[in-house]
């Protein structure tokens, strides 16, 4: 009698990769996205693709290679890296009839008859880690980018004429150039590329997990034909030096459409140009994929549910605001609603919803497009950012009359975005009527699941012991008595010590949540939460709670203690050390 298989997430509860009830809150995500068991664990944090990969494996009795992964140079003779890339595979070891193929899709038989039929042997199929197969192709063709470099040719200053740019922009070894910088930024999970003029050369930065990271350095002269290839690609004109530029493109690096938005901007040595990276199957589908707490994942659900007011997400730029909008909005989308987004630019598109894109030069602007889309019946709309008042008041104007508005604003805490909207000039009665609630947000960097953080100069998983990144929230709802303090005035201090008393938590006491579950490291909460507005620690005299920027406690007198055991100093504010990780006693 055969034996049947395992299903994959039993297999991963058996070796102890996950609990019992991860799985089950992942199955059911699984249901609501569509997507696979695998890749809904590995974005929430639960898992890392080691582990899917060891289980995969084991599902489909075939065997598993751990990294590093060492390929043959007869087996990578068969297969160009162009290929390999497109398939995320790496040749292992071949023979007259065999090759044997490191996979992390094994069940993708396209693959593997693609490969069979160029290569005229037989592919045997090995599991693999994802990013372990990265890491091998990044090494087994790392003299690509060196042999392309080596047949540049001489190029002219950076003030050559229009036709020169364009011609060495078309070069072969340019063209393959920039496709190797982003195809290796996509690969290595790249938020942004920098492309920036230094004295040594043309120097080129990712940033990963939110850090800005050097990468490589290319000849000085290949910086005005490099930035013309890029313009070439994203349709800006080339000639344009002396004033900033916007565009955009598609790219397809491994079979995966990815959106790159381009800007230029004239600085002393050259302009610098920077590209996002953008993956439309990257946004979160569901709130429990952002890193909330159940608490508060629930208040915003009961928010949303609700159908109308407005609904602000705030931070800082780059602090996951957009991600939080488009998981919230997944969650809304169902056949009987009418949901519109005004976006500049449109970042991720999802089925079902009309995505519209702001055109300042059209004469479509943020109030003028807000304006027709409320005369188009919605239920839902997305405003990408509140930038002014008059887009402030019409989005305030639109909950009071019964839409579900949601948008971001740039402040450091929930409470801040209150004193924004006041600040734009929005009537407090308007704000104290449209806004039912905000979410503040930071993004930090995750431990990798692999190291654990402790032995990352030798994993290929991570950078520095971290790997992908979770946000800390602070979620502020609305209810009676603050739109009455709102209506009178309230200070910014008011509020938050009236948000506090509602049960409103800081974003360090929600960090806190966080590194005792052993998902990041106060370092790293140290390093991104700079002075948590709102929040308290007790006086070392009379135990007063007294706000964390305060020096010396109202009551008592006696100033908080802030040297950690170790003898350096903490962060204002915080209750463990950066350095050796200990709490400080107060």
């Amino acid at each position: 009698m055969v034996q049947r298989a395992k299903p994959l997430g039993q297999l991963l509860v058996d070796a102890g990769s996950i609990t019992g009830t991860a799985l089950e809150s992942a199955l059911q995500e699984q249901k609501r996205s569509g997507h696979r068991l695998g890749e809904v664990l590995i974005r929430r944090g639960l898992t890392d693709d080691r582990h899917i990969a060891r289980g995969l494996a084991a599902q489909l009795s075939l065997a598993y290679v751990e990294p590093p992964l060492s390929p043959q140079p007869a087996a990578l003779a068969l297969i160009g890296p162009d290929l390999a890339r497109k398939w995320t595979v790496l040749p292992l070891t071949a023979t007259p009839k065999v090759l044997r193929l490191a996979m992390a899709d094994p069940l993708d038989v396209e693959a593997v008859d693609e490969f069979g039929f160029r290569c005229g042997r037989r592919i045997e199929p090995v599991v693999a880690a994802r990013t372990a197969i990265l890491e091998g192709l990044a090494r087994a063709y790392s003299d690509e980018l060196a042999s392309l470099v080596s047949s540049l040719p001489p190029f002219l200053d950076p003030s050559e004429s229009r036709e020169a740019l364009e011609a060495a922009a078309a070069l072969a070894p340019v063209v393959r150039i920039v496709d190797h910088v982003l195809r290796t930024a996509a690969e290595e999970g790249a938020s942004d590329v920098h492309f920036e003029a230094r004295p040594g050369g043309l120097e080129v930065r990712f940033r990963i997990d939110g850090v800005l990271r050097k990468r490589l350095t290319l000849p000085a002269a290949s910086h005005g034909p490099v930035v013309s290839r890029i313009k070439v690609m994203a349709n800006m004109d080339i000639s344009v030096k002396r004033r900033p530029q916007d565009g955009g493109l598609t790219f397809r690096p491994r079979g995966v459409e990815l959106r790159l938005r381009v800007s230029t901007l004239p600085v002393e040595g050259g302009e610098k140009v920077v590209v996002r990276i953008l993956d439309p199957s990257g946004s979160p589908r569901t709130l429990d994929a952002l890193g909330l707490s159940n608490r508060d994942a629930r208040i915003l659900r009961q928010l949303g549910s609700a159908g109308q007011g407005v609904i602000l997400a705030a931070g800082p730029t780059g602090s996951g605001k957009s991600s939080s909008l488009f998981a919230a909005l997944a969650e809304l989308n169902r056949e009987g609603l009418n949901i519109v987004t005004l976006e500049d630019p449109v970042e991720y598109t999802l089925p079902g919803i009309n995505q519209v894109q702001v055109n300042p030069r059209a004469g479509l602007t943020f109030p003028s497009a807000l304006r027709a889309i409320l005369r188009q019946d919605p239920d839902v709309v997305m405003v990408g950012e509140i930038r002014d008042r008059e887009t402030a008041e019409i989005a305030m104007t639109a909950a009071v009359t019964g839409h579900l508005v949601m948008s971001s604003i740039h402040t450091i805490d929930a409470p801040g975005a209150i004193a924004r909207l006041l600040d734009m000039g929005v009537p407090p009665f308007l704000v104290a009527g449209g806004l039912t609630g905000v979410v503040a947000q930071r993004l930090l960097r995750r431990v990798c699941r692999t190291c654990r953080g402790r032995d990352h100069e030798t994993c290929h998983a991570c950078v520095d012991g971290f790997r992908g990144r979770t946000g800390v929230f602070q979620v502020l709802t609305i209810d009676d008595a603050m739109r009455e303090e709102i209506i009178h005035g309230a200070s910014i201090s008011t509020l938050r010590r009236l948000a506090r008393a509602r049960g409103m938590i800081t974003l360090a006491e929600d960090a806190r949540r966080l590194v005792a579950e052993g998902m990041t490291t106060p370092h790293e909460v140290a390093r991104v939460i700079h002075g948590d507005p709102g929040a308290t620690l007790p006086c070392a005299g009379c135990g007063t709670d007294i706000p964390s920027d305060a020096i010396a406690c109202p009551r008592c007198g006696r100033r908080r203690r802030k040297v950690c055991p170790c003898g350096r100093w903490t962060q204002r504010g915080w209750r463990f050390c950066p350095w050796c990780l200990r709490p400080v006693t107060t």
